[in-house]
């Protein structure tokens, strides 16, 4: 009876270690990714997305656009004019709900 008690608690204590040690180890993963330099083509990734975030600030919208992309951005903004009734395209347009009135019912 006392051998068995004794099995069961190193089994329960077993598995508590063994839940420990992988929690550990993926904590410790992570931390170790973090730390550890980029890889190269990642790095080049990033780099190109912050090149392009500080041009399209300094330019104040699309990068390297030209008149012609200007003049199809108002071509299809008149389209959508034209196809929704106008308006003004820049602001979400306001819902209005209303209930529906139903028929009184007599009891």
């Amino acid at each position: 009876m006392a051998l068995h008690r004794i099995l069961q608690l190193s089994s329960l204590l077993r598995s508590a270690v063994s839940l420990t040690l992988r929690r550990n180890i993926g904590i410790s993963a992570v931390v170790f990714n973090r730390a550890k330099e980029l890889d190269p083509i990642q790095k080049l990734f990033l780099d190109k997305i912050r090149d392009y975030k500080t041009k399209s600030m300094a330019s104040g919208g699309i990068v390297d656009g030209d008149a012609s992309h200007d003049k199809n951005v108002a071509e299809e903004v008149f389209k959508l004019q034209r196809l929704f009734g106008g308006g003004d395209l820049d602001k979400f347009p306001e819902l209005k709900f209303t209930d529906p009135k139903h028929d009184e019912v007599a009891k």
